[in-house]
């Protein structure tokens, strides 16, 4: 895995990846994803009003143990202790959201183009080889599906029931959105930027999926195209050969299997944009399941986060000795300033440890150790400001979509005699 995650031009010295290579590793693919995945193993993920149980896979293309929510598209989840190992989540098991099933499981990257139309003074069908000559950039980056924790969200809201491993960080390789925005010239009064991928809407009426953002944004020299991460070609089922990443906003608007790019003189009127994926513009975006008088806006930046990793609900803790708690978090469209413990409900904080900072956009880990004098439950919290001062609030986030939930975490123990971690 690269070590380097700033911002870097590298030039154009990586290869263009081999078809082959994607062959080899998806040959089963088309049947990987219809195939009903291994059931050995179950996940209690022990919630209020019940305790919903998922499965685990290891039958996924190019993918290891994973927590599954269905196969059709394909919804996986990262278990939650791939976190406690390193900031940077291992490609086979880095989280995946598709919204159609209809998408391609071997694609070919001779022939792979990318579209640059609309308001641009020349339209464009780049190909990857076009693509990698441009330079390279790199930096690390958390991926977040906007509905992440929504299995908490408390009365419950429709949606995939993400508990919290719907989020993943990795060193990603690409090119400037802009440089190849460049090529194409775009034209006075270009407002929004528009990206399409290789999947299909299932039936006639159901609206295509994209996303777009706004023409500055896109010219940042942030927003990549991507074609690695951590070093290795993207996994099919996280978009191979190309996807958009775009630093600090959630997953929705990372691109999958990237072939259209267009440049708009007008507002985006796409149903993803207009219906889907929208929040209430109140305060922590939270309303109550009664109210009716309110506004929505599109789902765009993620907030801070931040959790324990080497603890679980329900372990046992010493009493009377030190103990080290550790974790993970990230500042959401900023990087990570802080990150404190509470031993006491929230009542008093007590800073710890940050890691090796990896990038404003990554995970960063943290550390501490406590000493709890007293036996019984005892309830951890953990809570992150980023670099802008925003501070995870101790209000719990509700609204219908079930999105952006970035509360402050509570872990339940029990102090005791030493069991499990410890």
């Amino acid at each position: 895995m690269p070590n380097r995650v700033s911002m870097v031009d590298h030039g154009s010295s990586l290869a263009v990846p081999s078809r082959r290579r994607l062959i080899g590793a998806v040959a089963v693919g088309g049947l990987g994803l219809l195939a009903k995945p291994a059931l050995a193993e179950t996940i209690d993920f022990k919630v209020p009003g019940g305790a919903p149980t998922r499965d685990y896979t290891t039958t996924m293309p190019e993918k290891g143990r994973m927590i599954v929510q269905r196969t059709r598209p394909p919804w996986l989840e990262v278990p939650f202790e791939v976190f406690d190992k390193g900031v940077f989540t291992p490609n086979d098991q880095n989280f995946v959201s598709w919204h159609y099933a209809g998408f391609p499981t071997d694609p070919d990257v001779a022939t792979h183009t990318v579209k640059v139309h609309g308001l641009v003074n020349k339209e464009l069908s780049l190909s990857i080889a076009d693509i990698m000559k441009l330079p390279h950039i790199e930096y690390a980056a958390v991926s977040q599906c906007a509905g992440n924790s929504r299995l908490y969200m408390a009365p419950r809201t429709p949606g995939a029931q993400w508990a919290n491993g719907s989020m993943s960080n990795a060193v990603y390789t690409g090119v400037r959105l802009k440089d190849v925005l460049d090529l194409a010239g775009v034209k006075a009064g270009a407002q929004r930027v528009r990206f399409g991928g290789l999947d299909d809407a299932p039936l006639p009426d159901t609206p295509k999926f994209m996303k777009s953002i706004d023409i500055d944004h896109a010219r940042d020299g942030e927003v990549m195209i991507a074609f690695a991460m951590n070093g290795k070609q993207i996994p099919m089922l996280n978009g191979f050969p190309l996807k958009i990443v775009v630093p600090g906003w959630c997953a929705v608007y990372w691109i999958k299997m990237l072939n259209d790019i267009e440049v708009m003189d007008q507002p985006d009127t796409n149903y993803y944009t207009t219906n889907g994926y929208r929040e209430p513009v109140t305060p922590l975006h939270t309303i109550k399941p009664t109210d009716t008088d309110f506004k929505l806006t599109s789902i765009t930046k993620m907030f801070p986060r931040s959790f324990i990793t080497n603890l679980k609900n329900g372990d046992s803790v010493k009493v009377g000795a030190p103990s080290v708690v550790r974790g993970i978090a990230f500042g959401g469209d900023n990087g990570v300033a802080g990150v404190d413990l509470s031993l006491d409900g929230g009542k008093t904080w007590l800073p710890t440890q940050l890691g090796k900072d990896e990038g404003k956009y990554s995970f960063r880990q943290w550390q501490t150790n406590v000493t709890i004098p007293t036996r019984g439950a005892q309830a951890l919290m953990v809570r992150c400001t980023n670099t802008e001062k925003l501070v995870q609030p101790s209000t719990p986030v509700w609204n219908r979509g079930g999105y952006m939930q970035y509360v402050t975490e509570t872990t339940h123990v029990v102090a005791g005699e030493p069991s499990g971690p410890f």
